[in-house]
């Protein structure tokens, strides 16, 4: 895959949503802390079903991550790691890449869609975003005007729709591109 400079932008900034504490490194433990701090939340005790299998996804993530992209095998991914692993075929296709992604969000909507309806609320969607990659109460308010439905809603298939187009989009006027906000 090649890596543009707007691709290149995206996917720093989805680094550092990853580096939960900031360090220019995504270690295991901040895969961990995102699922803690997102289950938390939303009122989910660690045992819950919805909790283990949502940590059990992110840990899954972690691990497939770290196989592709760790390449001196220290246990953690520096962004240059992190975008080689992109260029080198991480996500080859839309296709392969839902099917990697659904699960996780399948698992992502178990814990924020509170009601279980399929779609996110304005509020679920800054809490789990807020939670789980850090954006700002303002970007996930921004995100969840473009991509809602005229009820205000957020749908499972919208939001598959605009993470896709975040990762293979090259048009800067789709949604999805500014799925974390802005990319500076």
């Amino acid at each position: 895959m090649e890596i543009t400079a707007f691709l290149d932008r995206k996917l720093a900034r989805r680094f550092r949503t990853y580096d939960t504490d900031g360090d220019g490194y995504v270690e295991r433990d901040d895969f961990t802390q995102a699922a803690e701090r997102t289950t938390k939340a939303f009122g989910l005790a660690a045992d819950d079903p919805k909790a283990v299998r949502f940590h059990d996804m992110l840990i899954g993530l972690w691990e497939h991550l770290a196989s592709v992209a760790d390449l001196d095998r220290d246990g953690r991914i520096s962004v240059e790691e992190y975008k080689n692993a992109f260029a080198n075929g991480l996500l080859e296709t839309p296709e392969s890449f839902d099917e990697g992604y659904v699960p996780f969000l399948d698992a992502v909507m178990a814990v924020a869609d509170e009601d279980d309806d399929g779609k996110l609320t304005l509020e679920e969607h800054v809490k789990w975003t807020g939670a789980l990659m850090n954006l700002s109460e303002r970007d996930a308010r921004g995100i969840h005007d473009l991509l809602s439905d005229e009820d205000g809603l957020l749908s499972t298939q919208a939001l598959l729709a605009a993470i896709r187009e975040f990762y293979f989009s090259e048009d800067p006027a789709e949604a999805g591109n500014w799925l974390l906000g802005s990319l500076d």
